[in-house]
């Protein structure tokens, strides 16, 4: 029997039942997701470290919903992971909503290495960081491509059962890969502002 592990912060949850794991780690990656104050908030240039927010800063952002918020990506690779799950078609299909396709993917039955190492990844004591789509890695090529090697990068956003779109940071070509290929992973996090 397999055994599921997930640890937040102080919190860790052991379990053979996958999809209540699963919960635990949404439940912890909303409560993670604050909204940033309008005022009172030292932001840093783009491009540099955010102290105490795990990242480098990228600007701010417009959601799906018109809200504002900004884009912090981890200062470190994750290394190369397959997106997962070739052949099998998924709802995962967002260009700008990089939160609700990795939650979408570790919601699903299946692997998808990309997303669960983002998902996974914690940094200055949050644990929100998730895949970023295919939007958001462009918003990183266009703000902060200095930080990121010059080769592919997975997005969350899949195109078919059997590829999802990736960024090539050295020029900012964007196209869609085997899903079975290994690409470099980036997390991302947000945070909302008033």
């Amino acid at each position: 029997m397999t055994t599921h592990i997930l640890t937040c912060g102080e919190s860790t949850i052991s379990s053979p039942d996958k999809a209540l794991v699963l919960q635990f780690a949404n439940l912890m990656r909303g409560a993670d997701q604050v909204k940033a104050p309008a005022a009172n908030i030292d932001v840093p240039a783009s491009g540099t470290y955010w102290a105490g927010q795990g990242g480098i800063y990228a600007g701010i952002r417009q959601g799906e919903d018109g809200e504002l918020y900004h884009l912090i990506f981890a200062d470190k690779d994750l290394g190369e992971h397959a997106w997962g799950e070739y052949g099998t078609d998924t709802a995962a299909t967002s260009k700008v909503n990089g939160i609700l396709n990795t939650t979408t993917l570790l919601e699903a039955d299946g692997t998808f290495p990309a997303a669960e190492a983002a998902g996974n990844h914690s940094a200055d004591g949050h644990h929100d960081f998730y895949l970023p789509s295919v939007g958001e890695l462009n918003h990183a090529w266009q703000t902060i491509a200095e930080h990121f090697e010059k080769t592919w990068y997975w997005s969350s956003s899949q195109r078919s059962a059997y590829d999802a779109f990736g960024m090539y940071f050295d020029d900012g070509v964007q196209d869609y890969v085997d899903k079975s290929n290994e690409l470099r992973v980036r997390p991302v996090r947000r945070l909302f502002i008033r």
